[in-house]
C-alpha cells in the first residue's frame, strides 16, 4: 500500500493529473467543434503543462534548496526535465502560428513565477505575476482557456466565430470557479496580501458567487449553434458535480479533495463526452 500511495503521490505532486485535465479540456474544444485530433499538439500541451506547473511550483523550493534537496523533488526534477524534453520535441513539429500563439502564454508563465516587478506594497515580496493581489485566479484562468479552447481552434485554422468567443467564456467561468476550492484550502497558508477571491469575499459569498457563475456557464450554452441535448446533458452533469464540490469545500480540506476530485473533473467530463458521442 505504500509503494502505491507513493507512486499516486508522485502522480499528483508531479503534475500529471492536472496536465490530464489540461489536455481534456482541449480535447472537449475539438469535439465541440468537430476538430481533427493533433497528436503532436495533445503531447506538446501535456508536457508542457507539467514542465510549466512544476516550474511554477517548484522554482522558489529548488533555488533555495538546491543542495539538500529531497528525494522526491528531485525526482520530479528530473521528470520535469524529460518532460522538457518532450515539450521541445512535439514543439518542433508544430506550425510557426501554433508556436507563435503558444509562445505568449509561455511568456505569462513564466513571469507568473520569475521575480521581476518592482517590489510595491501590493505585491507579497515575490515580486511576480503571482504576488500581484488578487490577479493570480485570472492568469490560471486565462492561461488555460486560451491554451484548451483557442490553441486547437488556431491550429486547425477554424474560424473565431460565435460559438468559439462562448466557448472561451465558459472555459474562462469553469476554471475561475474550479480554482474556488483551492483558494479556500489555502487561505490558511495565503498571505493576505494576495487577495484571494475568499480573502476579500469571505467562503461563504465564494460559494455563492461560485454558483452563480456556474448557473451563467451552462445557461450560455444555449445560444451556440452548435450544440446538442447530450452536450447540454454533460454539461449539466458537470456543472452540478462541480457545485457540489464547491459547496462542500472548506479550509480544512481532505488531502486529495481538490487536487485530485476537483481537478479531475475536466477527465470525468472528456469521458462522458467521448462515451455518449
Amino acid at each position: 500500500m505504500q509503494v502505491l500511495k507513493r507512486i499516486f503521490d508522485f502522480y499528483i505532486n508531479s503534475s500529471i493529473h492536472v496536465a490530464l485535465a489540461v489536455c481534456s479540456l482541449m480535447w472537449i474544444s475539438l469535439l465541440d467543434f468537430d476538430l481533427l485530433l493533433d497528436q503532436n499538439l495533445m503531447f506538446f500541451v501535456f508536457f508542457a503543462t507539467i514542465t510549466g506547473y512544476n516550474f511554477v511550483k517548484y522554482f522558489g523550493l529548488a533555488k533555495f534548496h538546491h543542495r539538500r534537496l529531497a528525494n522526491w523533488l528531485k525526482m520530479i526534477q528530473i521528470f520535469s526535465l524529460i518532460s522538457f524534453a518532450g515539450l521541445c520535441y512535439f514543439g518542433l513539429k508544430l506550425e510557426l502560428k501554433t508556436i507563435m500563439y503558444i509562445t505568449g502564454f509561455g511568456l505569462v508563465t513564466f513571469l507568473y513565477a520569475i521575480p521581476f516587478l518592482p517590489k510595491k506594497i501590493f505585491l507579497e515580496g515575490g515580486k511576480n505575476l503571482r504576488a500581484i493581489s488578487g490577479l493570480k485566479i485570472y492568469i490560471i484562468a486565462l492561461v488555460w482557456s486560451g491554451i484548451t479552447v483557442i490553441l486547437p481552434v488556431i491550429n486547425e485554422s477554424y474560424p473565431l466565430d460565435f460559438d468559439v468567443i462562448i466557448a472561451l467564456f465558459q472555459r474562462f467561468v469553469y476554471v475561475v470557479v474550479a480554482m474556488l476550492p483551492f483558494e479556500i484550502r489555502d487561505m490558511q497558508f495565503d498571505s493576505l496580501k494576495l487577495s484571494t477571491v475568499p480573502q476579500i469575499i469571505g467562503v461563504r459569498q465564494s460559494k455563492i458567487i461560485g454558483t452563480l457563475l456556474l448557473i451563467l456557464f451552462f445557461m450560455i450554452e444555449y445560444f451556440k449553434d452548435g450544440t446538442s441535448k447530450v452536450q447540454l446533458g454533460i454539461l449539466g452533469i458537470v456543472s452540478v458535480v462541480l457545485v457540489l464540490f464547491l459547496l462542500f469545500s472548506q479550509i480544512k480540506q481532505p488531502k486529495y479533495y481538490s487536487s485530485f476530485f476537483v481537478e479531475g473533473i475536466p477527465i470525468m467530463w472528456l469521458l462522458l463526452l467521448l462515451w455518449f458521442s
